[in-house]
């Protein structure tokens, strides 16, 4: 078989499990549990794509390739790989397997969480930036219509506080799309390829400077309202806390870095075009300025998982600004969404397991987690103290590569600056954490774990975030490096 058709093969491998399970967990709704196992075993599929796809891509074939639409180069493959594992995950852990839980909710759960994995492959391994910016549109309609699950006012609240300050943002950027898109076309560009990334890389230096800086001001406002980037974040800590376990885990783990994802791609040909300056300078100050917000409001939360969503707030700020710390930024910040999207989808994901355990959301509820349910503290205390920047987690490493970045690049006070929010951040973190911790458990909770199986399950992402931080697995470092490779104008 030709290289261009085990391509094609790989491609419809990642893209076609989660759309298959949405059509299998509609048709089977009678039998939602039937849906549900068919969606484990096919998002192993996709998973098993997504790595093969990265290590073609390591070995030096170039990028994996199908027409004219798909296109998955050394970035694409990382994002890729990074959302098929959160969405396995997901999809392993998510009702009617081990939880159970009302039919009507595991249908709409498998239908509409596939239908949003499915979406943000599209938009990592489409080279088309139109196409991309679909599909991205489409991971709001899809996520929002899940918030609500469990129909509680607060969540029907949060989904359309989501839906319309995500569709404004996704506005700005197809307003930015199109100004870049005009801008090609007045210059006699071959319109059928016009918003191929390949095609406006190389189109770039005949690009006005004026238009290319004001598309980039939409692009990024649009995609970082859907990064979690402030001012734009409102929408995300009530979303974020009011959906169910797994969709908080896809939504806070893969798709706000799949929206950076978007401004990264775009950066490239801002850049090529103008030189790195401008997105450079717009990218730090809006990255320190989310830090700020995420950091600072971490310690005034009452509920477990708005501590997490803050604490998405504040490492979606972080890896914004690596993006305009030049290449070893470029590097922290895809190791920081790695690190990012493996320890926050566990996070959330046993947040699911803590909530039932006692049924309430509130930090002040939650006491003795050690001792009632030993296995799910320590893998969530091991989660959470890696999102706080704790040695040998992975994300312990990209901060220090952020911070050494921002050296190089002569912030000198925007290094201090950003080591004392990541400083207040840690504290908040940890305080919360051992408030659920300690103490005595309610003793009409039990004790216990059941089931144990998930907490196998989860274990094993933690122990390649610890295991990144010590001896970086190979293959993983060399996809690191030629995606940072992608992002050099």
């Amino acid at each position: 078989m030709s290289a261009a058709g085990i391509d094609a093969i790989l491609i419809a491998a990642l893209l076609a499990p989660p759309l298959a399970s949405a059509v299998v967990a509609a048709a089977a709704r009678r039998r939602p549990a039937a849906g549900a196992w068919f969606n484990a075993a096919a998002m192993g599929i996709t998973l098993l794509a997504a790595a093969v796809i990265a290590l073609r891509v390591v070995s030096g074939r170039g990028p994996v390739v199908a027409g004219t639409l798909w296109r998955l180069d050394a970035l694409s493959a990382l994002l890729a790989l990074l959302v098929s594992v959160v969405a396995t995950l997901a999809a392993w852990l998510g009702p009617g397997l081990e939880r159970g839980g009302p039919g009507a909710e595991t249908t709409a759960f498998r239908v509409y969480a596939n239908l949003f994995a499915c979406m943000m492959l599209l938009a990592v391994s489409t080279g088309n930036l139109g196409v991309m910016w679909v599909a991205i549109e489409a991971t709001t309609v899809t996520s929002a219509l899940l918030i609500p699950v469990r129909r509680t006012p607060a969540a029907i609240d949060a989904s359309w506080k989501y839906l319309l300050i995500g569709s404004v943002g996704i506005a700005l950027a197809f307003a930015g799309t199109v100004l870049a898109f005009v801008d090609y076309a007045s210059s006699g560009g071959e319109l059928e390829l016009a918003l191929q990334w390949t095609t406006l890389r190389a189109a770039a230096p005949a690009l006005h400077p004026e238009v290319v800086q004001l598309a980039f001001v939409f692009l990024l406002v649009g995609f970082g309202t859907k990064a979690g980037l402030a001012p734009m974040h409102t929408w995300l800590p009530d979303a974020h806390s009011e959906a169910p376990a797994p969709l908080s885990a896809m939504m806070s783990g893969v798709l706000l870095a799949v929206a950076l994802y978007a401004v990264a791609r775009w950066k490239v040909i801002v850049d090529v075009a103008i030189g790195s300056a401008f997105t450079d300078t717009m990218l730090v100050v809006v990255g320190a300025a989310t830090v700020a917000v995420g950091a600072a409001s971490l310690l005034s939360q009452t509920q477990y998982k708005r501590v997490l969503a803050f604490s998405s707030i504040e490492h979606m700020g972080l890896a914004c600004m690596a993006l305009g710390l030049g290449p070893l930024g470029a590097f922290a910040a895809l190791l920081h969404l790695v690190g990012h999207g493996l320890a926050k989808s566990v996070a959330f994901l046993l947040s699911g397991r803590i909530y039932q355990r006692y049924g309430s959301a509130d930090i002040g509820a939650v006491s003795g987690l050690i001792s009632a349910a030993p296995g799910t503290a320590i893998l969530f205390a091991a989660a959470v103290l890696a999102l706080a920047g704790l040695p040998p987690f992975g994300l312990f490493l990209s901060e220090i590569l952020i911070l050494q970045a921002a050296w190089a690049a002569g912030h000198v006070w925007l290094t201090v600056l950003v080591l004392v929010l990541m400083l207040l951040a840690f504290a908040a973190l940890t305080t919360q954490l051992q408030r659920m911790l300690l103490g005595r458990a309610p003793a009409e909770r039990g004790a216990g774990e059941s089931p144990r199986a998930p907490l196998t399950v989860l274990a094993v992402p933690m122990v390649l975030l610890a295991s990144i931080g010590v001896v970086m697995p190979a293959p993983l470092y060399d996809l690191l490096t030629r995606a940072a490779e992608v992002l050099r104008p």
